[in-house]
């Protein structure tokens, strides 16, 4: 798995029997030419080449068979060992709502399955959209296997590039949806500003104070206000969208940074108690769960729901998503469906992605 922050490609050695515990993990560091062409691409508004598409889809592929390899080797198995791979892949566009609905995520699967001669089960997000949902999120489907109770109304936030909720009601329909930014904004600016690839811990944002305005003038997006189903990307959420909106405002880049962070914190608590207002108890993965000025700020924003990382249930916070595309693969091998209606939108369950056999 590898997210919308472009950070690493996620690897988990994963078994199921009798549930889900995490072997082994590792995450392996995109080399900086590939990682800057990625997020260039993502972000060209079309302005490219088939031969760039295609030769980004090999080298991604490539990458993702070598972060598998490297973990199995780390974990010292061999191949046959290893029933399937799950790739989740790159996104590099997700345009569920547009006139032409697609989504497309790169990683040949066939160079996966070539090099690790493993069988392979990736493209999880298109049958969805042919079926007209939004191909996103699909992890809810994981997190309601796993970390639903009858007992209290929980939900699961995934703090990646993008955040995404799980609401897992004691009784009735899961339901899954995108909320907004997390880290990608944030990452971005502060890449910008300091050169770092992310805001450890959320100091940078710490440094700085909120804009009452700036935060006004970013919530006036109308994506917030849709309703679920819904799913974005950095195809929406950038620099360019933000641009516009620190015009005429006279803030510092700290300043900025806490404004994003604001951002994020209040996107998500405002979609929340919109979307899931008997939640009881709020259960955080994802990269930002390692933030604790982001946590902090999402916190007092919740006041009098329970807040704990999804590791106090056995499912590490770091490693959510790859254990479940690994579980998503696994489904598919079974002949069983992925998605979930209520969470994307599709007309019905399905079966999804393409099986690469050796």
């Amino acid at each position: 798995m590898s997210g919308t922050s472009v950070d690493a490609v996620d690897a988990a050695l994963v078994t199921f029997e009798p549930g889900p515990r995490l072997l082994a993990c590792c995450a392996v560091q995109y080399p900086s030419d590939l990682r800057e062409q990625i997020l260039r691409l993502g972000l060209s508004k079309g302005k490219t080449s088939l031969q760039e598409i295609g030769a980004l889809d090999a080298a991604i592929g490539k990458q993702f068979a070598a972060a598998a390899s490297t973990l199995i080797a780390q974990a010292n198995i061999s191949a046959s060992g290893v029933r399937a791979i799950g790739s989740h892949g790159q996104t590099l566009w997700h345009s569920p709502r547009s006139e032409t609905p697609f989504t497309l995520q790169l990683g040949d699967p066939n160079l996966i399955a070539e090099l690790t001669g493993i069988d392979t089960v990736a493209d999880f997000r298109r049958r969805d959209v042919a079926a007209g949902g939004e191909g996103a999120p699909l992890v809810p489907a994981f997190h309601a296997a796993f970390l639903h109770t009858s007992s209290e109304h929980r939900a699961v936030l995934n703090l990646g590039g993008i955040a995404n909720l799980s609401v897992l009601p004691r009784t009735g329909d899961v339901r899954g949806f995108d909320t907004g930014p997390a880290n990608t904004l944030l990452d971005l600016w502060v890449q910008r500003h300091r050169g770092l690839p992310f805001d450890r811990d959320g100091t940078f944002a710490a440094s700085g104070h909120c804009s009452a305005e700036l935060l006004e003038r970013m919530l006036d997006e109308p994506y917030f206000q849709l309703g679920a189903p819904k799913s974005t990307g950095r195809d929406l959420f950038n620099l360019d969208w933000l641009e516009p909106k620190l015009e005429g405002l006279n803030l510092s880049a700290e300043d900025v940074q806490a404004s994003l962070l604001g951002l994020t914190a209040r996107s998500i608590a405002m979609t929340l108690r919109r979307e899931a207002p008997q939640t009881e108890r709020l259960l955080i993965c994802g990269g930002g769960a390692s933030n604790p000025h982001l946590i902090e700020t999402i916190a007092a924003q919740l006041v009098g729901i329970a807040i704990e990382p999804t590791g106090h249930y056995g499912l590490d916070s770091d490693y959510m998503e790859a254990m479940a595309f690994a579980w998503l693969a696994r489904e598919t091998l079974a002949g069983r469906t992925g998605n979930l209606p209520a969470v994307t939108g599709a007309r019905g369950h399905r079966i999804l992605g393409g099986i690469y056999r050796c």
